[in-house]
């Protein structure tokens, strides 16, 4: 069950820098990485496991998604939301958000881009959805602070973790009814993910608990205690494993819902952030190591 440290990838700029939300993009077999700290996406070749470019251009990046060779990305810094070309890396669209978008989703199905904005003094929090052929565009206010976000495997519904109230916010999509609230019953939702074959949304909570929701039941049936505040979290299908990025101390925890045991492995401090390849590898973006460190799901 313990993740493998098999190697590492530097990636230039990042000693004492700061990465947020990674993603693959099956298509182009490149992993996508929002280096927060230098206001670019970096590049990573999988089958090579080779850094192998970094677009530039993307204020206070922070949520990346990818998927068809599409990948998208909010900047914080700039209220907006972008669609790149995952081969040419060249900017398809840019779209206008509220304030300080965050959590990221991508309904290819659809056609369409999902983006969860955290607000600001002067303007709430909002979820909105874009067409991406521009053609469409929906908004709802929100309850709280939004952090990740996940469609479902038909991209009919999108699920979304509440910091306070502690919650996942289920809406129809694309255009955004039928909005439920699923409560949790440990606070600060933040890391989010689905299995999609086992009907299960797996929340990395910042009270150090991740809960398990029965979708089915629209609510929490387990809980298990994590070493620290939670950031980026995945469940591997290929494993059945929940893998969540705890930045402080600087490891990430495994977790077997069929059985409730956990590993640790340690990476370094402030590397809370992952990007998941099944069936057996996961990549920690860690400025300790500057750069990416190959963990195998072992």
């Amino acid at each position: 069950m313990p993740l493998k440290m098999i190697g590492t990838i530097e990636i230039p700029g990042s000693a004492g820098s700061s990465f947020d939300h990674g993603a693959f993009d099956p298509k182009s077999r490149r992993i996508f990485v929002a280096h927060t700290g230098r206001d670019c996406v970096e590049v990573i070749d999988h089958d090579t496991r080779k850094h192998i470019a970094t677009a530039p251009g993307f204020p206070g990046v922070a949520g990346v998604v990818a998927e068809a060779g599409t990948v998208l990305v909010t900047n914080r810094g700039a209220a907006s939301l972008a669609c790149i070309d995952a081969f040419s890396l060249k900017t398809r669209a840019v779209f206008k958000t509220g304030s300080r978008p965050n959590g990221v989703a991508i309904a290819s199905q659809q056609g369409l881009a999902i983006a969860a904005c955290i607000g600001d003094e002067a303007h709430g929090a909002k979820l909105q959805v874009f067409g991406l052929d521009g053609g469409q565009h929906y908004s709802i206010d929100l309850p709280g602070q939004p952090r990740w976000c996940v469609t479902d495997a038909a991209s009919n519904q999108v699920f979304l973790a509440i910091r306070e109230p502690s919650m996942v916010l289920v809406a129809r999509l694309p255009d955004l009814g039928d909005v439920e609230h699923w409560e949790l019953p440990i606070g600060g939702a933040h890391g989010l993910d689905i299995d999609h074959q086992g009907g299960r949304l797996y929340v990395a909570c910042d009270e150090a608990m991740l809960v398990e929701v029965d979708m089915g039941a629209r609510k929490a049936s387990n809980t298990w205690p994590i070493a620290g505040a939670p950031d980026v979290t995945f469940f591997n299908p290929a494993t059945g494993l929940v893998h969540v990025a705890i930045g402080k101390p600087g490891l990430v925890q495994s977790i077997d819902p069929r059985t409730g045991d956990s590993a640790r492995i340690v990476t370094g401090a402030g590397a809370h952030t992952t990007a998941l390849v099944a069936p057996n590898i996961l990549y920690a973006f860690s400025p300790f190591h500057r750069g990416a460190l190959i963990l195998e799901d072992v």
